[in-house]
């Protein structure tokens, strides 16, 4: 997919959440450059920057030809805490450049009153003075809602390129994607696979029967034809591979509408009430 920057972004992309600092996370990232994956996914609240790091260093593809998220975390936002952020998380993966930081969740109004958009909009400002030293090539948000982003639009010098969002069938993100598509923001879906629990649904899996896939495979596809770009971790070789095989088939407009059907449910938190 393409940012509106100009910059490519691999789809879909390898999650790290939740895989834990060591060799296991190391491995899964080797593996998934070697099903295919260009786009690794990680942050410094997971813990496993190191690790991650040393799997891109480990996987024989250049840095140059991979696409590596990284994201600042709550205890963090603000303008200096920021930068400083960045310069530990560059160090732990090893690396002199990120292509795509993102900020990891808004400061909200329940926790912060009427700070909350100045917090987010120093944070912001932060983000964009990476982007102009050249340690970061493109900046976005993460967990970011119409009523968080008003501040950041309001007042930025270089628009969020993509906003990472939780979004699976029973999350449909409506109001979002459409400010967001409005905005040529592109919207990255974590939870992609609902936390497993979609993997046992009765109608995708009736749809994956139908084209030789698995539950997870048409899901994944379902997010790139909505033009979102997908997140999915295993830490398991085969599932890596599979996760990474979503294209050479397509969903019908029949489909796509029963998937969307789905119930609603949410398994993160929301932003508005986040409280870590």
């Amino acid at each position: 997919m393409k940012l509106y920057n100009g910059c490519e972004i691999p789809c879909p992309g390898f999650g790290t959440f939740k895989i834990p600092e060591g060799e296991i996370c190391t491995e899964s990232v080797v593996e998934a450059v070697k099903a295919g994956y260009r786009h690794i996914d990680t942050a410094a609240v997971y813990g496993n920057e190191c690790s991650t790091g040393k799997g891109i260093r480990q996987c024989g593809v250049k840095q140059s030809e991979l696409f590596v998220t990284s994201k600042v975390w709550n205890t963090e936002r603000g303008y200096d805490t920021t930068l400083r952020a960045c310069e530990k998380s560059l160090a732990d993966l090893g690396l002199d450049y990120l292509d795509l930081y993102l900020i990891h969740w808004p400061a909200n109004r329940m926790q912060f009153g009427d700070k909350a958009d100045s917090i987010n909009v120093d944070t912001w400002r932060a983000m964009e003075r990476l982007v102009d030293e050249k340690v970061v090539r493109s900046i976005g948000l993460s967990n970011f809602y119409p009523q968080h982003m008003a501040a950041v639009l309001a007042g930025a010098n270089i628009l969020p390129a993509v906003d990472q969002i939780e979004y699976h069938p029973g999350l449909l993100q409506e109001e979002t994607l459409a400010l967001c598509r409005e905005k040529g923001i592109l919207v990255e879906a974590w939870s992609s696979l609902g936390r497993g629990k979609l993997l046992e649904d009765t109608v995708i899996s009736g749809i994956a029967r139908k084209h030789g896939k698995t539950t997870a495979q048409v899901i994944q596809r379902w997010c790139i034809q909505n033009g979102v770009l997908p997140l999915a971790k295993s830490v398991h070789a085969e599932r890596i591979r599979e996760n990474f095989a979503v294209s050479g088939f397509e969903l019908s407009p029949s489909e796509m509408a029963e998937i969307a059907a789905i119930p609603e449910f949410r398994y993160g938190s929301h932003p508005d009430t986040a409280a870590f």
